[in-house]
């Protein structure tokens, strides 16, 4: 479990939390989701070790991977350079593009890659770095639904054979509902709801579901106390 025990950080004279509290479950797939300005990426950060802040996160020096709503490749490397710089071991990197059905994108550059070719070279990277939690800020978001739905089932694909920690921010009720084990509602730096689900998933989308209804009762009250 990641321990996140009397957090604050501040920007100047913001305070995006303070003396916050949070507890992340091992293997679980939790979600973040909150108005914008919420503090979903400044958690990330966090937890990244990218920003500082005062409290206390445990364990210290977590590995992250992060997957970010741009794949964030490095231009000047192919697909494979790119996953090189997370993993030396050729074969593993081959077998992660098969099954990602890259094969043929090994030696090309990110720009020769559409969207969602680029965000599946993310995804394999990030399950390649032997990481201790998956940081995901909005990854499907600039996707449209077909090619979301795909890229959701290929990242459960890899996690159900290696259920990592992962921390998943979206604004998306339906990525949350159809991704998460448990879905965790920021409101001026504050869990505001915290809700859970022992339904397996990926689940369906669109299907009417009490655990639904609450996230989006709870992202609605919010937005109606701002």
């Amino acid at each position: 479990m990641i321990v996140l025990e009397n957090v604050s950080k501040r920007y100047g004279s913001l305070c995006v939390y303070e003396h916050f509290d949070l507890r992340i479950e091992e293997g679980k797939i939790t979600c973040i989701l909150g108005a914008s300005g919420c503090g979903k990426t400044t958690l990330l950060n966090m937890l990244a070790g990218l920003v500082p802040y005062e409290g206390s996160i445990r364990p210290q020096g977590l590995r992250c991977s992060y997957i970010f709503q741009q794949s964030r490749l490095v231009p000047a490397l192919t697909v494979e350079g790119n996953l090189k710089l997370v993993c030396k071991d050729e074969k593993k990197i081959g077998d992660m593009l098969s099954r990602l059905e890259l094969a043929d994108k090994r030696k090309a550059y990110p720009a020769e890659l559409s969207g969602g070719q680029a965000q599946r070279v993310s995804i394999a990277r990030a399950f390649l770095y032997p990481s201790d939690i998956i940081l995901m800020d909005e990854p499907f978001a600039s996707l449209d639904t077909a090619l979301k739905l795909r890229l959701i089932d290929v990242f459960f694909d890899l996690w159900k054979e290696e259920p990592r920690t992962a921390l998943f921010v979206t604004h998306d009720v339906e990525e949350a509902y159809i991704l998460s084990h448990r879905a965790v509602v920021l409101e001026r730096g504050r869990a505001a709801a915290d809700l859970a689900d022992a339904s397996p998933v990926p689940r369906r989308y669109g299907e009417a579901s009490s655990y639904r209804q609450a996230i989006l009762s709870a992202l609605l009250s919010g937005t109606a106390n701002t």
